[in-house]
């Protein structure tokens, strides 16, 4: 059975771009070394991205949230630099809407998987 971490938008933008805080670009390195940790252990490891398009401020989240943020294909969409040599050996998912349906979706066709552990930002 495969165990999992899920490496929650660790994106430009969260970390000290359009939404970026403080605490966002303290826990770098750390979720740097759990991911390090879980590869060499043989975990799987899938990294989220909130994904958005230039027609962001007329969705219902843009509505809510009035910043342009994680546009597809930009710096701030990005993964960032301290986990892209991760890349290669992670899985990525984009999160197009509030709950991830298509990260739910991937999720229930795997019936291999024995455990989930989250880290990152935007874990809600």
């Amino acid at each position: 059975m495969a165990k999992l971490l899920l490496v929650i938008d660790m994106q430009n933008d969260f970390i000290d771009g359009a939404l970026g805080t403080k605490e966002a670009k303290a826990i770098v390195p750390q979720v740097a070394d759990k991911v390090q940790r879980a590869l060499a252990d043989g975990k799987e490891v899938w990294f989220t991205q909130d994904t958005h398009h230039s027609n962001y401020l007329d969705t219902q989240e843009g509505k809510w949230l009035p910043v342009p943020h994680c546009l597809e294909g930009t710096h701030g969409w990005e993964i960032c630099r301290a986990l892209q040599p991760y890349l290669a050996c992670a899985d990525c998912v984009k999160k197009e809407t509030f709950g991830a349906a298509a990260l739910a979706d991937r999720l229930r066709l795997r019936q291999d998987i024995a455990g989930i552990e989250l880290c990152g930002l935007c874990t809600d």
